[in-house]
């Protein structure tokens, strides 16, 4: 299968964007370091509406997209931060070109 691209947006409530962004960030250099398949993994913060976060996401494979997603580190991201989060979209595209 080819690589794999992700974007998965994030709004999170105004009065928790400095504690998200601090997950994030940790979430950002335990995946960058530790998975496997990670071709780049990039955080992104909206310059008009700062609660709004994008992550960019390349992947070598699904089945690698999918040990991350059932890594320790993104399940307990993805707990910690449930509460904040007001939306939560992701799209998973495949590179065709």
């Amino acid at each position: 299968m080819s690589k794999l691209t992700i974007v998965a947006n994030f709004v999170v409530k105004k009065d928790k964007i400095e504690s998200v962004k601090s997950a994030f960030l940790a979430l950002v250099e335990t995946t960058r370091s530790n998975d496997e398949g990670c071709i780049s993994y990039d955080l992104c913060q909206d310059n008009e509406d700062q609660a709004k976060f994008t992550v960019i996401e390349v992947w070598a494979s699904d089945a690698l997209l999918q040990k991350h997603a059932d890594s320790a580190h993104f399940k307990t991201f993805m707990s910690t931060t449930a509460e904040m989060v007001e939306v939560f979209t992701i799209n998973t595209l495949t590179q065709i070109a």
